[in-house]
């Protein structure tokens, strides 16, 4: 995997300032919002921290956002990109805590409201995502297109082999993990549905 994750960590800072900024938020408020401390937002936000999977997601939920956007540059709410996504271009990302590698597949500024995002996840890793609701509902369906996946959605344990694919709503804790000696390599399309909870 090439080294982009100053470039990638830069484009989060920007991303979470522009939208902690654009919904009216202090630290303190998206803090109380997301359950991520000021002081750790603040690292965020200077570019002087890696967040783990788990404290974006966090942010993600209390930006109203899905994680995949996270990703995206500061702008694209209102940026005009064309049909197709260079593998090139893709924001790829390593979570500093589990190792997994997230790709952002889809078109920048696509007039649709899903996202694809590819994964390969470490021999043995493991994230638990510990947001629940969200003000939005967000769908999401994992498709293993190599290995096995263990996934837990509240407390419902779905094991997952090449081929599978598991729908679910963003809507309990939910979490990930690699239980074999081989990376796992799967898709995950989300999309909002716009219904507020």
């Amino acid at each position: 995997m090439e080294d982009t994750t100053t470039d990638v960590n830069a484009r989060m800072a920007e991303r979470v300032r522009e939208l902690r900024a654009a919904q009216g938020l202090s630290l303190d408020g998206l803090a109380a919002r997301s359950g991520v401390s000021r002081s750790m937002i603040s690292l965020v936000e200077r570019g002087e921290s890696s967040p783990t999977a788990v404290v974006l997601e966090k942010l993600a939920t209390g930006l109203g956002v899905t994680m995949a956007s996270m990703f995206d540059p500061p702008g694209a709410a209102t940026a005009r990109g064309g049909p197709i996504a260079r593998r090139d271009d893709q924001p790829l990302w390593r979570d500093p805590a589990s190792g997994y590698v997230r790709r952002n597949v889809s078109p920048l500024g696509a007039p649709q409201s899903m996202q694809i995002v590819e994964v390969e996840f470490p021999p043995r890793a493991r994230v638990a995502f510990e947001t629940g609701a969200r003000d939005v509902r967000i769908h999401q369906q994992v498709w293993v297109l190599e290995g096995t996946i263990d996934i837990t959605v509240g407390d419902e344990r779905h094991r997952l082999r090449d081929g599978d694919c598991l729908s679910m709503q963003l809507d309990r804790p939910t979490m990930f993990h690699n239980p074999t000696r081989k990376p796992t390599r799967y898709a995950v399309v989300m999309a909002s549905d716009g219904t507020r909870r």
